[in-house]
């Protein structure tokens, strides 16, 4: 049976959970997640597990923040005056706000902490910094890449 290997693009369904055990995102209910692996388009721990297994397999791994979404850090993290905020937001941790960098560019950040007189905020992902651990089954590999023929 075919082996999933890079280039080739596949479908599959995962649960990935926190050390706690807490589920952060699943397929369970939604149709496969589907990828080429070595594109880029999902975290590099994510891509290397699948790599190897066959249609029908299944697997749990735990993939460490380097491999995830990075470590947290701290120079992501900023904090500022209550008084900066339009009157309409009343900022409560884990609450979202997309804000303009210097650059012009829109982020998005979390409230992490609200005191009498400041507000800090975090631009580092959700889950950076966290070990992630997935369970994932290989539904199908939907296409293979061309081997180009030496010669």
């Amino acid at each position: 049976m075919a082996q999933a290997k890079e280039g080739d693009t596949v479908k599959v369904h995962y649960t990935g959970k926190l050390e706690d055990g807490t589920v952060f995102d699943t397929s369970a209910e939604r149709t496969p997640l589907e990828f080429t692996i070595g594109s880029g388009q999902i975290i590099p721990g994510f891509e290397r597990a699948v790599v190897g297994m066959e249609p029908g397999e299944t697997k749990t791994m735990t993939v460490q923040p380097e491999e995830a979404y990075g470590p947290h850090r701290e120079e992501m993290t900023i904090t500022v005056e209550r008084e900066q905020f339009p009157g309409d937001i009343n900022p409560e941790p884990g609450q979202q706000l997309q804000v303009q960098q210097p650059d012009g560019r829109a982020a998005i950040v979390v409230v992490s902490d609200v005191s009498e007189s400041t507000v800090t905020l975090d631009a580092n992902h959700p889950l950076a910094g966290q070990p992630l651990t997935f369970d994932i089954e290989l539904v199908d590999i939907v296409g293979v890449r061309q081997e180009q023929a030496a010669g």
